[in-house]
This record gives structure tokens, C-alpha cells and sequence, in this order.
């Protein structure tokens, strides 16, 4: 990898932040306004990086987002034997070897906090005669890796070590002869999903993956992209079966990255419950398989208009005019979750501006995220004085007129964690204080610069 790549903004040492906690306050803030383009989206981008190190030829990608996540993905691509550059402001060029092709890397390869880039890549590997080790930080390392290791092992990819419990450090051996199989995911997981895909491209014959519910579908538009033979077709009421034709040649092709719904779902939010605001947020992906959280905040009287709405590099995006919003809690069935299951955090910190009770049902997959987002969510909002209750997977948030606020909230190294309870100090009485702002880096670089531009204040 070129140094232009290593020393690009955002990027530091995989293996966790090095620095000493930094704590951040949301404080009281006057109606947010103005006009941002948040990052480009994190799963497109760790996607673009791979692909592009899987085909034949040169990739050309903009828009990319250059936080630690993503910048750790090309570290790995490039200690694979891709050659990965950057050429400029979210510009990156990426000299591909083919599938199947990837050399076997010196080190281990560090993913930092990125449980996307390290099981996208798992699958990536699997069908290379190599051995690699896969880590991450001390946030990583806890997170259940079993759940990508059982497809791909049934595929033939060989443990060679792991950690207690299925957990990174592991070390994995790829072989030539993969087998193709049938596969239904026991639960939603886009990560899975892409892991068994990505490991099909070098398998002989026909990959099928089913799930019961949809997930978000950036790895099926990208492979269809790159020149794979992909179908996709509907699984009962609300599933997908996907069947990938092994071993194409993928030939290199450009990804425009669009901005990222995940990371729009702060401002959003933040101008929903901050009397007085009004603001517009650029180039959003609106893939309907990412935009649970706008069809949820719709439902309960949000103000989110869709403007220029068109279609670049095969995904839809549109522009959205955000307002200062009253609100009314609802309840979010269980087979949304999915399209918004980065965004409960700050879901639930709309809720706890809205009139009534919000339910949000089926969050199982939140316990096994960057924390366990579910018990740290409930824990913030305990804090702030918000009244909530959990019952089995179903989080019920109790709005109230006026939040107080308080903290320090812990955000257990988890960006949307710190970045949700900011977003609630923006519009509480006293403010709201997080233990950390340091892992905000992973996923959105320049948010605390962003926000104060559109008239937060931020310590």
C-alpha cells in the first residue's frame, strides 16, 4: 500500500485508539441549519476496496469514506497483493489480481473495530490457498466470529487457531477447491451473507444463500457490478435467495460511493427534535433496504422531505430536507430491523422526545454489535432520566416534554453509542456528557465539525 494511503486522514493504529479517553458534552443548542453531505456509506465502501482487490484491472473509486474502519479494510486488501492508492479527497485507485489470486500477508491483519471488514474478508480469503490471521482491537476481539466461521468451514476452509470462544485472534487457511452450498442464515446478518458470497466467487458450481428476512443488498448490486452472474429472488413473505455462479472473472469497475444513511442519521435526527431547525442533507442513499429509520421517524410525525431524488453508481440517492418535528411514539415491527439496525441508538433517542411509547421489537442483533448496544442504550438513557424498559428483544422507550439530560454516559467504545447520546444533549435541558468521542473516528471522521456547522454545540 502507497504512503499516500497510510498516512490518509483518519487513519491510526488498528489495534485500539492508543490515545487516553477523550470526553465530549452535547449541550442545549439553538435550531440547527444549513446544508451537509455526511461521508460516504461504510458498507459500500469496505465492499468497493474488496472488490476491487478481487478483480482484474484497475478500480477507480470516489467518495470513499476515510475513517478507521474503512481505511484498515485497504490495509488488509493491500497486504493481500492488491495495489491500493489514494489520489486524492475520497478518490482511491485499486490494481485488483483476481479471484482467488491474494498472496499470503506477512502480518496479521488488523481490522481495528471493523467487524465488517473482518468478515467480509474472512470470505474474501477462503477460496485463496493462503493463510491468514484476522484481529482487531479489544472491542473486536469480543464480538462472535462463529457465525461466519461455520458457512465458510462447511465450504472447507480450515481453522488453523482461534481465540476462546470462536473469537479473533484467528488465523484461517483458504483452499482452491471450495465447495459450493446451500445456505439459509439462522439470523439476518448482511455480514454472513456477504462472508458466503464473497467465499462463492471461488467455488466451483452455484452458492445460494437464503434468508428469512431481507438484509441490506450492497455486496448482490456489487457483484452484478463487477461482472458476476448473481440472481436474486424473493423467500417467503419477507426474505431473499440469492445464487451466485462460481469462479467468474470479476473485471474492474468504478464505484461511486454515496453518502452513507447511517451516518445521516445523526444530523436527522438531531434537527427532528431541536426546536427550529431546518436542514438539508446531500446525496443519501435511500436503498430500501437501509432507509428503516426514515420510514420509522415518518410514522411518527418527522418532517423529512425527499428532494432530487436519482440513481448513481446503481444505488438510489436523493437529497432530505429535515425540520423540527413533534412527535407521536409507534411501534417498529421486528422485520424492520435490518434496514435500520445501526440506527436503534438514535432511534431511541427520538423516542425519548415523543409523545407516548415507542416500541422497537426484535433488537437481538444489537446485543452482539460493537457493544452490546442494546444493554448500552438502555444503560444512556437511564442516565439521561429517560424511561424506558426491556422485555426480551423489545426495547420500550416513555418520551417525555422535557429530557434533562447528564451523564457521563458510557459509549463502550462504540461510535453510534457516543454519537446518539451527543445528538440527545443537543436538545435536553442540561446537556449530556459521553466517556469517549475517540471511536466517533471509526465511522465518522468529521462529525463533531459538521454538526457545530450546522449550529450545535459541541464540548
Amino acid at each position: 500500500m502507497s504512503s499516500a494511503a497510510t498516512n490518509a486522514p483518519g487513519s491510526h493504529t488498528a489495534s485500539g485508539h492508543g490515545a487516553d479517553p477523550r470526553p465530549a458534552a452535547g449541550l442545549p443548542s439553538p435550531g440547527l441549519s444549513g446544508k451537509v453531505r455526511v461521508p460516504g456509506d461504510k458498507s459500500v465502501s469496505h465492499r468497493a476496496l474488496i472488490f476491487g482487490a478481487l478483480a482484474r484491472g484497475e478500480t477507480r473509486i470516489t467518495g470513499l469514506l476515510e475513517g478507521e474502519d474503512v481505511l484498515n479494510t485497504a490495509k488488509a486488501c493491500a497486504a493481500l497483493g492488491a495495489t491500493v492508492e489514494r489520489t486524492g479527497d475520497g478518490e482511491w485507485r485499486v490494481e485488483g489480481v483476481g479471484v482467488g489470486q491474494f498472496k499470503a500477508p506477512a502480518e496479521p491483519l488488523d481490522f481495528g473495530n471493523s467487524g465488517t471488514g473482518v468478515r467480509l474478508m474472512m470470505g474474501a480469503v477462503a477460496g485463496n490457498p493462503v493463510q491468514a490471521t484476522f484481529d482487531g482491537d479489544a472491542s473486536l476481539r469480543k464480538r462472535p466470529m462463529k457465525r461466519v466461521l461455520d458457512p465458510l468451514a462447511a465450504m472447507g476452509v480450515k481453522l488453523v487457531s482461534e481465540a476462546e470462544g470462536g473469537r479473533l485472534p484467528m488465523r484461517l487457511e483458504g483452499v482452491t477447491d471450495l465447495k459450493a452450498f446451500t445456505y439459509e442464515t439462522p439470523v439476518p446478518s448482511a455480514q454472513v451473507k456477504s462472508a458466503v458470497l464473497l467465499a462463492g466467487l471461488a467455488a466451483s458450481g452455484e452458492t445460494v444463500v437464503v434468508e428469512r428476512e431481507a438484509t441490506r443488498d450492497h455486496t448482490e448490486r456489487m457483484l452484478a457490478h463487477f461482472g458476476a452472474d448473481v440472481s436474486v429472488e424473493p423467500h417467503g413473505a419477507h426474505g431473499r435467495r440469492i445464487t451466485l455462479k462460481g469462479r467468474p472473472e470479476l473485471k474492474a469497475a468504478p464505484v461511486d460511493v454515496p453518502s452513507d444513511p447511517s451516518s445521516a442519521a445523526f444530523p436527522l435526527v438531531a434537527a427532528v427534535i431541536v426546536p427550529g431547525s431546518d436542514i438539508v442533507i446531500t446525496d443519501v442513499m435511500m436503498n430500501p433496504l437501509r432507509t428503516g429509520l426514515i420510514t420509522t421517524l415518518r410514522e411518527m410525525g418527522a418532517s423529512i422531505e425527499t428532494l432530487a431524488e436519482r440513481t448513481e453508481g446503481g444505488e438510489t440517492v436523493a437529497d432530505l430536507r429535515v425540520r423540527y418535528s413533534k412527535l407521536k411514539g409507534v411501534a417498529v415491527p421486528p422485520e424492520r430491523a435490518p434496514a435500520m439496525i445501526d440506527e436503534y441508538p438514535v432511534l431511541a433517542v427520538a423516542a425519548a422526545f415523543a409523545e407516548g411509547e415507542t416500541r422497537m421489537q426484535g433488537l437481538a442483533e444489537l446485543r452482539v454489535k460493537e457493544s452490546d448496544r442494546l444493554a448500552a442504550v438502555a444503560d444512556g438513557l437511564g442516565v439521561c432520566g429517560i424511561t424506558y424498559r426491556i422485555e426480551g428483544d423489545d426495547l420500550i422507550v416513555t418520551g417525555a416534554k422535557d429530557v434533562e439530560g447528564g451523564g457521563p454516559v458510557a459509549t463502550h467504545m462504540d461510535h453510534r453509542i457516543a454519537m446518539s447520546f451527543l445528538v440527545l444533549g443537543l436538545a435536553s435541558r442540561s446537556g449530556v456528557k459521553v466517556d469517549d468521542m475517540t471511536f466517533i473516528a471509526t465511522s465518522f471522521p468529521t462529525f463533531m465539525p459538521m454538526m457545530t456547522g450546522l449550529g450545535a454545540i459541541l464540548a
